[in-house]
């Protein structure tokens, strides 16, 4: 990796590079684990080769069925090409089964399937902890037009409906997930269009049999053998034959 590049923004799990060509980005994806808004943190070797062959793979899928996303192509073990977007502050949570904050805020047993998968929007700002907001907030002030909700909430639940079918070809429940969008800008007309990461980091994802975890909750929890999780879901998607050996035999 070259020095030179200008780096545009770093986040928590990724560095975002000027892109080779207009319209372009690199992203980068570090092997740095946070949880509970950066206050735990550590760095899990191997992650970031993971989640960026994970993403390829997901990514790539949806693009072929017509999810249109950022990504254009796997660049290296850490990096993959992607388009600019003008990205929308919200993240989008889909819940299947009650989990993590959703269990907290309204006593549900984790575990506990919900009569129907549902949308959660939170304003992306660390500093203010990520709050959920409404439909009424994100149009009172701006971040996102009535007509670019309702394209994220389709785009989440066609998401979600591969997602699920996917993953549980091979015995993961796919509890919930995060995503983020973008507007990719043609002369004067933006549509929206899916951005980020779909991994292990972004995905809750439990062994349909045991119920064990099989995504970040192992390192949020301190239950251990996270890289050895993340690799058993590339393992699982049948992706495992394209990683380093490195990866392949776990690392400990």
């Amino acid at each position: 990796m070259t020095t030179r590049r200008k780096k545009i923004f770093e986040g928590k799990g990724k560095i975002l590079y000027e892109g080779p060509e207009p319209g372009t980005l690199i992203q980068y994806f570090k092997d740095d684990a946070t949880a509970f808004n950066s206050q735990k943190k550590a760095v899990l070797e191997g992650k970031g080769v993971i989640n960026n062959r994970i993403s390829e793979y997901v990514m790539t899928r949806l693009n072929s069925i017509g999810v249109q996303n950022h990504f254009i192509r796997r660049l290296n073990l850490r990096e993959q090409l992607i388009r600019e977007l003008e990205i929308i502050p919200l993240e989008v949570v889909c819940r299947n089964v009650a989990a993590g904050s959703l269990s907290q805020r309204f006593g549900l047993p984790e575990g506990q399937a919900l009569p129907r998968s549902i949308i959660e929007f939170y304003l992306k700002d660390d500093k203010l902890g990520d709050p959920m907001v409404t439909e009424e907030h994100i149009t009172a002030f701006n971040w996102a037009s009535t007509q670019e909700i309702d394209d994220m909430m389709a785009l989440t639940l066609r998401v979600n409906d591969f997602l699920t079918g996917t993953f549980g070809a091979v015995g993961i429940t796919l509890v919930d997930f995060k995503v983020e969008f973008g507007r990719l800008w043609e002369n004067d007309f933006a549509r929206v269009i899916l951005a980020d990461e779909i991994s292990p980091d972004s995905c809750r994802l439990w062994d349909a049999q045991t119920n064990e975890k099989l995504d970040k909750d192992r390192f949020r929890r301190d239950l251990g053998d996270v890289i050895e999780s993340y690799t058993e879901v590339a393992r699982r998607l049948g992706i495992m034959k394209e990683m380093p050996t490195v990866i392949q035999g776990g690392l400990h």
